[in-house]
């Protein structure tokens, strides 16, 4: 397909943007894009368009394609004088795709939405690059061989920054039960105790990231 493109093929590229504005849009809004996810999409197309001789062959147009998605957006809040906020994010994200079921049961809904609501502000209590590498892989659905291309870092790099951040999620949000673990005792008991349930709190952070998309 890109290699359509560059032979000047301009429906091919048609059918690249109709596969990707999704993704593209998800992207922009996770990044704090807000009312002009739109704009910046656009803007990022044709950009990949103009810098198609930079693609290498045989590489993921994906990950190029939002790394372009990032910088545009980086680039438009910078000469907005904006700062992203979880609210702003929310609701660009909410117009981008429906985020739960129409058929969902109204009580499972509202604790979707609820935990959906808590982990976005949760996200911008992490760093930078914690808050990019969970964007890219569980907002996102990237591998994390993906993420480490986009983002320009090593696999280990991703992994590391990936497993930091799932840890702070698990401490700033709450079960999804809305229970509260005890502190574990002291000694080897207490020890395995903890573990179990760091290893239950991240797996839940998980599963709240890929709802939240």
């Amino acid at each position: 397909m890109i290699a359509r493109v560059r032979a000047g093929d301009t429906q091919a590229y048609a059918v690249l943007v109709r596969a990707y504005t999704g993704i593209a849009l998800r992207a922009a809004a996770a990044f704090g894009a807000g009312a002009d996810a739109e704009d910046v999409v656009q803007s990022a197309f044709f950009k990949a368009y103009r810098a198609l001789d930079h693609f290498k062959p045989g590489a993921s147009f994906r990950p190029w394609l939002l790394r372009i998605v990032m910088n545009e957006t980086r680039n438009t809040l910078r000469s907005a004088v904006r700062q992203r906020s979880a609210a702003g994010r929310e609701a660009a994200l909410a117009e981008a795709e429906p985020l739960i079921p129409e058929s969902a049961d109204p009580a499972v809904a509202a604790l979707l939405q609820e935990r959906r609501a808590l982990l976005l502000e949760a996200l911008d209590r992490l760093s930078t690059e914690q808050r990019l590498a969970v964007t890219y892989r569980y907002l996102l659905e990237m591998d994390e061989a993906e993420t480490a291309e986009a983002l320009g870092w090593p696999r280990g790099t991703v992994k590391s920054r990936l497993n930091r951040a799932l840890k702070k999620l698990s401490k700033l949000l709450p079960p999804p039960d809305g229970s509260h673990t005890p502190e574990p005792d002291e000694g080897d008991a207490g020890d395995k105790a903890g573990s179990t349930r760091n290893a239950r709190n991240t797996s839940s952070v998980r599963g709240d990231a890929r709802h939240a998309r």
